[in-house]
């Protein structure tokens, strides 16, 4: 016997209960919503911002959809309600995330990276998204927006002690290794030997040595025998220096030959001609780390290094998936970072979502994975949509209201029409027939 189709509720108030409760609060606080008018509540301008940041409706279809739900709005009206919501997205963001003030159990396995965002027409970056991403949880840990001005580094993030973090060459930074270091923050990086002033040191050696010379990789690995190489090492900055370890592993050959490829294409398209030695250290993979070969040996490293592609996968998933690279604003504009945090508090929400359908976790990398978040993401981000639009609560007398929103504004060019001699000779035939 066939059950009766249960009723689906899809409002809005299904998307409120994923965010925290103080979501009102807080915009009071941030003087985002401070007086009802056409928007009478918190809730309101938060469902304007999903239609326009989530949902990706233009200022006017925006304008027009709320109508349709609630009273006649302009998309002016929109454009100076959203302008006002940046501080408040941000606090939401951050309110959204862990703690990082709370005691660890063990460590944390993060991975940090950034990824630029162009405006119509941009000739570059126009902002940027910085993302820290929790390897075991597979969520994110911390997320932040500059401009194109705002430069990747480690020193952006909340850390606490006990936290490893993996980055990529981009974040060759002694200073910035050095203090996280001395905070009990452990760093894996992909090793750029022009950026990273390493000095050899003895097993033994427990301080610096100024007379220590400073480390020849290209050399050292070249009197290496072996595929893998362990070095201990100091890394020196200008206020500071800390032991740390260097790990490298050769490459098979044809994907040596094809990294010093890529690199001689690189270098010709900047007007270079790359040196024996940057064409010999392409067909190494090489690691510089703080943590201790007692914690985790150099395979392990190695190993866990190879995981921070998961961000990459991470940045993908917003683009492709959540529509993170679609936008519409230009540099500068006051609606260019609100459109990416709600882009980012969108994203969340549904992830979170995926999260809870599956019970069991997705994305798992302690075992064989048979249910990754690319199919789920797409599926639960309809279910999302869904309350954003809340298309069932639409108002049949509001149409003429709507209609009336989204016409277009007076123009110098005229809109075409069908020639008044064509409508003639049109309606002269209709009248024939009917004869």
């Amino acid at each position: 016997m066939l059950r009766a189709p249960q009723p689906v509720d899809l409002t809005f108030e299904a998307f409120l209960k994923e965010l925290p409760p103080e979501y009102a609060t807080m915009a009071r606080e941030f003087k985002a919503f401070a007086r009802p008018r056409k928007l009478k509540t918190p809730a309101h301008l938060l469902q304007v911002v999903m239609l326009y940041c989530g949902l990706d409706q233009a200022l006017r279809t925006t304008a027009g959809s709320f109508t349709l739900l609630e009273e006649r709005i302009t998309e002016t009206a929109i454009r100076q309600r959203l302008r006002a919501c940046g501080p408040w997205l941000k606090a939401l963001l951050h309110t959204m995330l862990p703690v990082t003030q709370t005691p660890l159990t063990g460590w944390r396995l993060l991975i940090v990276d950034g990824s630029s965002l162009q405006g119509p027409g941009a000739q570059g970056t126009d902002y940027r998204v910085h993302l820290a991403l929790d390897l075991t949880q597979m969520t994110v840990h911390a997320v932040d927006v500059t401009g194109a001005d705002g430069g990747e580094t480690l020193a952006r993030y909340p850390w606490q002690a006990g936290d490893i973090v993996l980055v990529d060459r981009g974040y060759n930074q002694p200073q910035v290794i050095l203090d996280l270091f001395a905070r009990g923050v452990e760093v894996i990086v992909r090793l750029n030997p022009t950026a990273m002033p390493l000095f050899a040191r003895s097993w033994e050696a427990d301080v610096f040595d100024p007379a220590a010379v400073r480390l020849d990789v290209s050399a050292s690995l070249r009197a290496c025998t072996d595929d893998t190489i362990r070095l201990p090492v100091w890394l020196r900055a200008p206020e500071a220096s800390g032991p740390g370890w260097l790990y490298a592993a050769r490459l098979p050959p044809d994907v040596a030959e094809a990294a010093r490829r890529r690199c001689r294409t690189t270098a010709q398209r900047k007007g270079r001609t790359p040196s024996d030695a940057t064409l010999f250290l392409a067909g190494w993979v090489m690691v510089f780390t703080t943590v201790a070969p007692e914690t985790l040996d150099g395979p392990t490293v190695l190993a866990l290094y190879r995981c921070r592609w998961q961000v990459e996968l991470a940045f993908k998933r917003l683009k492709s998936l959540l529509d993170l690279d679609t936008l519409r604003t230009q540099q500068n504009s006051r609606l260019g970072e609100v459109w990416i945090r709600g882009k980012l508090l969108y994203a969340l929400v549904i992830e979170r979502r995926a999260q809870r359908h599956a019970t069991g976790g997705i994305d798992p990398l302690d075992r064989p994975r048979r249910l990754t978040p690319w199919r789920l993401l797409v599926i639960v981000r309809q279910e999302v949509d869904g309350w954003i639009l809340d298309a069932q609560h639409w108002c049949a007398e509001q149409w003429d209201a709507c209609l009336d929103v989204l016409k277009e504004r007076p123009r110098r060019r005229r809109l075409q029409t069908v020639p008044a001699r064509v409508m003639q000779m049109m309606n002269s035939q209709v009248s024939q027939r009917c004869g």
